[in-house]
């Protein structure tokens, strides 16, 4: 059974391995307490240390973490990253929230056609679903 509940998202990160120079612009495809998985076009071995910045977050949210897996899956690869910092788990939770948010504003513009800003979309979301999203020691005991 999955110990933390997967929250999805389709937000950029910026991933770069500890021992590299360079940064990689993927797409999130989902994140939890734990961890998150990203989709690339290039494989990176399990163990790997990896620095990941969200920035769509001011100023940027960092974590560290660690490659726990790397799967292809129809030419793309999905790669798991476990946070490896304590804190960060923390932290995390707020980043949860701001997924759901940005998620939200996208959806209410394709179907709705409405216009939110950032600030707008995330009082209508807290309105409509804070209440149903986890608190931090549900999300601990999902199993």
């Amino acid at each position: 059974m999955r110990k933390f509940i997967r929250h999805p998202s389709d937000v950029p990160i910026d991933v770069s391995a500890e021992s590299e120079t360079g940064t990689r612009r993927e797409r999130l495809q989902n994140i939890s307490l734990g961890g998150l998985c990203y989709m690339s076009a290039n494989a990176v071995a399990p163990g790997t240390c990896v620095k990941v910045r969200f920035p769509i977050v001011s100023p940027r949210f960092q974590a560290r973490g660690k490659i726990a897996w790397c799967r292809e899956r129809e030419g793309t690869c999905h790669i798991g990253v476990a946070f490896v910092e304590e804190q960060d788990l923390f932290r995390v939770r707020l980043l949860e929230q701001l997924c759901h948010i940005m998620h939200y504003k996208a959806e209410m513009s394709i179907t709705e056609g409405r216009e939110l800003s950032t600030e707008e979309a995330a009082r209508e979301w807290i309105d409509r679903y804070a209440s149903s999203f986890p608190a931090f020691d549900e999300a601990e005991q999902v199993g």
